[in-house]
């Protein structure tokens, strides 16, 4: 388990966040006293920055039509035509324009410092769904986020680091392809279980995630 916790004002934050509809759409209001320094992400293609590229998968968005909305119509590795909602989240707390993937080649210090995605599309909580694929698991993106702290420690040191990582939105978004791909599509866990214990397979996975973080 990490030595790291969210603090109580981020905790209230995110079960009290408020989207408002003003002339320029969405916007987010934080509460009272409230500082969100940076946002980060695991999960699935919904928030894939676009670190399946350099990956050995047919699991990639990297060729048009894909971000044909986005960055001059360039496809980024976002399974989206333009922003994913990572990237929505971050430019409306007023962070960064963009999130990047962790496994971005040309990624920064101050990139790292405002959050990063670890997210891999095509993964679930079932870890049969990312080996089908051929992608990043859940703790293969743990993993990542390990290497992430030691570097965050090694650009802002160790009290700085707490504090961002205390006072961060973390984003986990998955389980479309647990359903989509490994259960209804290929079937291998239809002979294992029932949708409602499937159900509680996912579930499991994803509190354990929760726990290890």
């Amino acid at each position: 388990m990490f030595p790291y916790s969210c603090s109580s004002s981020v905790a209230i934050f995110l079960v009290s966040l408020l989207l408002v509809g003003d002339q320029g759409g969405a916007r987010i209001i934080l509460p009272p006293n409230v500082t969100v320094p940076a946002v980060i992400a695991f999960g699935d293609s919904i928030v894939d920055q676009g670190a399946n590229n350099n990956l050995n998968t047919l699991v990639k968005a990297n060729f048009a039509p894909y971000g044909k909305d986005f960055m001059n119509g360039k496809p980024t590795g976002r399974f989206t035509n333009n922003k994913t909602p990572a990237d929505m989240l971050v430019e409306q707390l007023g962070i960064k324009e963009f999130m990047p993937a962790y496994l971005d080649p040309s990624l920064d210090d101050k990139e790292l410092l405002t959050g990063v995605s670890f997210a891999s599309g095509g993964t679930g909580f079932d870890p049969q769904t990312s080996l089908i694929v051929g992608v990043l698991s859940f703790a293969d993106q743990l993993k990542q986020f390990k290497e992430y702290i030691e570097k965050l420690k090694g650009i802002v040191g160790e009290e700085r680091t707490q504090y961002i990582l205390a006072n961060s939105v973390f984003l986990v978004v998955a389980g479309s392809d647990d359903l989509a791909n490994t259960y209804f599509t290929i079937g291998i866990r239809r002979l294992q279980y029932d949708i409602p214990s499937y159900g509680n397979l996912m579930v499991s996975s994803a509190s354990k995630f929760i726990k290890v973080y």
